[in-house]
């Protein structure tokens, strides 16, 4: 893989000197010299404005004071809390403090700003062996400890003294002025902050801007920025919050992943899916021979995948690792807009799954969309069977689901794109559904959740469109079974270079839209016949295959 880190911000980092007393509205009059210059050189242009703790204060006040200034607001565990800090009652102690004594000061605060072991963990690499990673734990750990010993020498009694009173003071200013905020804020709360009650402040912060959205992590403390498993920009990234002008979009604003996001997104997030499937891809060459592996999918775009779509979307974690290993390209995949726009886009509030489905290039389903991810030559993904194949009922599995409207044949003529037709099984080797749609309605309770949910998602297609209109948002009942593989097979290309005629004719488009359905259905087929035939369909052979031999995306298969 060839993964090229670019450059997304310009940097700029506001330092406060030790002996600094410049009082709260003295800093607050510079942070907005500084985005009114910024402004003036790129009025067109998003500024971004990031507050960790007290910055948090410092950032809101500044949004407040400019409200015309197109602004992207993030708090990190801000400060507007302290109020209610659960430290409130130790800050006389502290100016009463013994001078002697001092040098004890940052030893207690460290206790309550951070989780220590996860400033231990950054830079920790997640596939080491367990025995290396304590090694490089300890060594981060003790290394900690001397930095923090000169933090007493850092701050003095005085200037700590005189921080506790700024906070108080830029708390009460930024609070006042929370009315005035119009900019686009995102606040960031750790579980385990011991300084602020920072959970709770998110949810309050939520209910009084405007434009504002949470993102919850359940391990960190205080000192979010410091701790591992958090880059910045990937939840920006993540959270649909970049973007270069006033409106974020899906295909200008796609920033391509980084390596250390491929290594999380496959290995931390994805990762017992990808170990427990172990997938097998094959694809078709142009004289129609079955090869394993990825050589037959064209390396130019534009390329739109159209497939079976296996239960609860599986497949998709172990299809776009596999491009972006084997071919370097990243799939965009269609998505359903409840991920981007719905109540399920932030059930939780947590930085989860449906966050790093936009990380890795998933697009709303809209035509829209479709139309200019092909006009950019992007390979594309696409499941006409939608909601419907991937949230089946039982004895449903392997069956596609699909409108009757051939309407992606037209549009991929328009562009000369090149139609992939593909199939995927090993739903059934991975789990058994046991309360299905109907199952669950019969349920007290779960019931009335669901029909909940089904009036206020998001409707994408006209219910009187047949079976696939039927669409009912749930999360079936699945017993994890010992794991088989996945396997994937993408047929011949289908090039509709020069293909113009389709556009106008009606039967034609439909024709080889049925071709591309029965092509999909022979490649199910043929895998569902294929796969008996794998020395190493068990995980157990697999194992074992894997600790003798290769590793994970290594392991062979049937022969084609």
């Amino acid at each position: 893989m060839n993964f090229v880190e670019c450059r997304v911000f310009e940097v700029q980092c506001l330092h406060v000197p030790v002996c600094d007393r410049t009082p709260f509205e003295g800093l607050v009059k510079v942070v907005e010299e500084t985005l009114r210059l910024e402004h003036a050189s790129r009025p067109n242009s998003p500024i971004y404005l990031v507050g960790d703790s007290f910055g948090g204060c410092l950032a809101l006040a500044v949004a407040a004071r400019n409200p015309t200034i197109d602004l992207v607001v993030i708090l990190v565990n801000p400060a507007t809390s302290f109020g209610r800090s659960q430290l409130q009652p130790l800050f006389p102690i502290l100016k009463a403090f013994p001078d002697e004594l001092h040098v004890t000061i940052p030893y207690i605060l460290s206790l309550v700003m951070g989780e220590p072991l996860k400033m231990a963990t950054v830079g920790v690499e997640g596939r080491l062996p367990p025995t290396q990673k304590i090694e490089q734990l300890s060594d981060n750990l003790t290394a900690l400890l001397p930095r923090l010993s000169c933090l007493a020498d850092i701050i003095p009694k005085e200037t700590l003294v005189w921080k506790l009173k700024l906070l108080k003071s830029a708390s009460a200013y930024a609070n006042s002025r929370l009315h005035a905020v119009k900019a686009e804020v995102l606040v960031l709360a750790s579980d385990k902050d011991n300084m602020l009650p920072s959970r709770e402040e998110a949810h309050r912060l939520k209910n009084l801007l405007p434009n504002c959205e949470i993102r919850f992590f359940k391990d960190n403390g205080h000192t979010l920025l410091l701790e591992d498993s958090l880059n910045l920009l990937t939840v920006i990234k993540g959270t649909s919050k970049y973007r270069r002008s006033r409106r974020h979009d899906y295909i200008s604003d796609f920033l391509p992943p980084s390596m250390s996001e491929y290594r999380y997104a496959f290995g931390e997030v994805t990762g017992l899916l990808r170990f427990a499937s172990c997938s097998a891809m094959f694809s078709t060459l142009e004289d129609g021979k079955i090869v394993q592996g990825l050589a037959g999918v064209p390396n130019e775009g534009p390329v739109l995948f159209v497939g079976y779509h296996m239960l609860m979307g599986l497949d998709l974690p172990c299809l776009i690792e596999a491009f972006l290993r084997e071919k370097n390209i990243m799939v965009r995949g269609i998505a359903h807009p409840e991920l981007f726009w719905g109540k399920f886009r932030s059930a939780g509030n947590e930085f989860a799954f449906p966050d790093w489905v936009k990380v890795m290039g998933a697009l709303p389903v809209t035509a829209n969309y479709l139309f200019r991810a092909l006009s950019t030559k992007a390979h594309v993904l696409l499941y006409p069977g939608g909601q419907r194949e991937a949230l089946h009922y039982k004895g449903e599995q392997y069956k596609l689901f699909w409108p009757n409207q051939p309407e992606f044949v037209r549009m991929a003529a328009r562009f000369g794109a090149t139609i992939v037709p593909f199939g995927t099984v090993g739903e059934d080797d991975i789990a058994e559904l046991v309360l299905d749609y109907h199952d669950l309605m019969k349920i007290p309770g779960v019931s009335d959740f669901i029909n909940k949910a089904r009036q206020d998602a998001i409707k994408i297609r006209d219910e009187t469109k047949g079976e696939v209109a039927n669409q009912e948002l749930f999360i079936p009942g699945m017993l994890p079974k010992l794991p088989g593989r996945f396997y994937y097979l993408f047929g011949k290309p289908i090039k509709l270079k020069g293909r113009e005629d389709l556009l106008e004719n009606r039967e034609d488009a439909n024709e080889l839209y049925l071709q591309v359905k029965s092509e999909v259905e022979q490649c199910i087929s043929y895998l569902l016949k294929k796969r008996e035939e794998d020395p190493y369909r068990s995980i157990i052979d697999r194992t074992i295959y894997r600790a003798l031999y290769s590793p994970l995306d290594q392991v062979p298969s049937f022969e084609p």
